[in-house]
């Protein structure tokens, strides 16, 4: 393990083994950079120097548990590019929960560790900045989606209090940011959103980040780096698999057999049939009429809806895993062995597949931390489910996913993305919201805009940044659509129909 200890963006004091290392007088960024040649197989730990009898040095196995790992923790109530870069990306990655181990690209120099094998991958490759917090979050930001998995950690240190003095870079140094990290037109609505949401004209620092070009790495930079995790996160390799449906009868069938012939079954199949028709019964003769290499639970209801039939099937589960399967995926024989044993190489918790449609692309082949959730392609420990649940409110709406993951990462676990093995998602033309519920803002004047169950998702997870920045390109967006084109009638128009969208987003927190 080497150390770099740091006051005011230089180093004041380097271990290695326990030894005091002689360091060039260069920036800290340059420094890390030159160690990690010298030491190709160790942890790079930075600290600030007022921390450092603070350094949990017993947790640092738990928390790097493999190499492709980068996390750090900022004890500060502000982040070091500010809240305001919330107007610009509308992530899980923005609004960090400090109380525990948090999926983030926002990267801190008080108290941070990487392998230097990963330094030593990125050597020549990324940009080094004399500031080492622009350093650090340019390099999160340039190698999330690449594979390095990063953090917000609390456990760094063994005693955390939160520091309410505030660490305030300047907008020239945020619109720097985001030229240099997303694209061009992004600059422009941060100046939009600056002014309008808090009356900042920020000319200068706009004019600025222009002559700034966009920072780009090749995706492949840590692919020679080997994962294999410490985490134990096995004991009996137990699964169930749950599945709501409705109306699918064929479609379940398929996915019945391709649970039935998986190289590593499943313990039980819990499914919850739901239909609204109080004189119907079960349309699933085949679950008493053939013989199944696993125990079947099978709820019949008359309620519908998606998270009710969810929430039924999760608190039947109990094998050590739980796979959220759908009524109308598609996938090979070895998706349960092959997803389990990346579980156990990532140290994973929970996890959401490759999940196409038909003719549809797979957009990234790296393992990597995933900014959405979906609850028809999720494995993940049920131990965690005495902890979460769907939320009624969402009920016959959207979101109810990315709600239920926000829930996990609030929990400390992170979502990972593996683009193998895949699960295709058919999207059958049946079943779903075969019965139109009524919503309860049907015959409203106004119709709410966005839908109330957005709006409730976006209060419970995002900052009001990210709010009011959605809000803007939202403006934008649906403009080209509606039926009202006189500028001035559609800004009042849209301004109530927020506010509905408010007010019924508030009457849905409750349920």
């Amino acid at each position: 393990m080497i150390i770099v200890y740091h006051k005011n963006n230089k180093i004041v004091e380097v271990q290695a083994e326990q030894e005091i290392v002689n360091f060039a007088q260069s920036t800290i960024a340059e420094t890390i950079f030159e160690i990690a040649a010298k030491y190709p197989d160790n942890l790079m730990v930075w600290c600030h120097i007022d921390f450092k009898s603070n350094l949990n040095f017993m947790a640092f196995d738990t928390i790097f548990h493999h190499r492709k790992i980068i996390a750090t923790y900022n004890p500060g109530l502000k982040s070091f590019l500010s809240d305001s870069i919330g107007y610009v990306e509308e992530s899980p990655f923005i609004k960090i929960n400090k109380k525990v181990s948090y999926p983030t690209w926002q990267m801190s120099s008080c108290v941070g560790g990487v392998h230097t094998s990963v330094l030593l991958a990125l050597n020549g490759k990324i940009k080094i900045d004399a500031d080492f917090d622009y350093f650090l979050n340019s390099l999160a930001k340039l190698t999330m989606e690449k594979g390095l998995f990063c953090y917000s950690e609390p456990t760094l240190l063994t005693t955390v209090s939160v520091n309410s003095k505030e660490n305030k870079k300047s907008l020239f140094t945020l619109f720097r940011f985001v030229k240099q990290h997303y694209r061009t037109r992004w600059v422009f609505l941060l100046f939009l959103n600056l002014f309008l949401y808090q009356r900042k004209l920020a000319v200068f620092p706009l004019i600025s980040s222009l002559f700034y070009s966009k920072r780009k790495i090749q995706s492949d930079l840590l692919d020679q780096i080997e994962v294999q995790s410490t985490r134990n996160i096995f004991s009996t390799e137990t699964i169930d698999v749950i599945i709501p449906t409705i109306g699918r009868k064929k479609y379940l069938y398929d996915v019945l057999r391709d649970l039935s012939v998986q190289s590593h079954l499943p313990k039980n199949v819990i499914i919850v049939e739901q239909n609204p028709n109080l004189e119907s019964i079960s349309e699933l003769d085949y679950l008493q009429n053939e013989s199944w290499p696993f125990k079947i639970k099978h709820t019949f209801t008359h309620q519908a809806g998606a998270c009710n039939a969810r929430n039924l099937a999760l608190a039947q589960v109990e094998s050590e895993w739980v796979f959220l399967n759908d009524d109308d995926n598609r996938f090979g024989v070895k998706l349960i062995e092959d997803t389990l044993e990346k579980c156990t190489k990532f140290g994973a918790t929970v996890v959401n597949n490759c999940y196409l449609k038909l003719n549809e692309k797979k957009e990234s082949d790296i393992e990597n931390q995933a900014s959405i959730f979906g609850s028809g392609n999720c494995f993940m420990t049920s131990a965690l489910l005495d902890k979460v649940s769907f939320r009624m409110g969402f009920e016959f709406g959207y979101a109810e996913d990315t709600d239920f993951g926000m829930q996990l990462r609030n929990l400390g676990s992170d979502v990972l993305y593996f683009p193998t093995p895949e699960i295709l998602h058919l999207s059958a033309p049946i079943g779903g919201f075969r019965t139109k519920p009524v919503l309860a803002w049907k015959d409203d004047i106004v119709q709410p805009k966005p839908s109330p169950t957005v709006m409730l998702c976006k209060q419970l997870h995002l900052t009001k940044e990210q709010i009011n920045g959605y809000k803007t390109v939202l403006f934008f967006k649906f403009y080209k659509v509606q039926t009202i084109k006189n500028p001035i009638r559609y800004f009042k128009n849209f301004k109530k129909q927020w506010k509905q969208s408010l007010n019924w987003s508030n009457e849905l927190i409750n349920k």
